[in-house]
């Protein structure tokens, strides 16, 4: 089991990555605009750098909702591959079933 403190702070990095996600894509867009002067451009990087560095969506980690595990997660169900193949044996996911051929 993961420390909780790892699963808090990605919890934690997740809220600001979602408050700052607007104002940091409009920033991006001014910098990759061919059109806006250099002042504005310099303004606008100065300001982005500025933004917390949690606030970046590269900082995340997905982590295992159950076990908090960030190693081999499938993004679809949330899960590591221990608590996949597990809640999979015991046929607590819809749909899921072992393949045989």
């Amino acid at each position: 089991m993961t420390r909780l403190s790892l699963i808090q702070r990605n919890i934690n990095r997740t809220k600001l990555v979602q408050k700052y996600s607007k104002k940091r894509n409009r920033l991006k867009s001014i910098i990759k605009n061919k059109k806006t002067t250099s002042e504005d451009r310099i303004d606008a990087i100065n300001k982005l750098s500025k933004l917390p560095n949690n606030s970046s969506p590269c900082r995340l980690r997905t982590r295992c909702i159950i076990t908090g595990r960030p190693r081999s997660v499938y993004r679809k169900f949330k899960l590591s591959r221990i608590a996949f193949r597990e809640l999979a044996n015991e046929g607590k996911l819809p749909g899921v079933i072992k393949s045989s051929w």
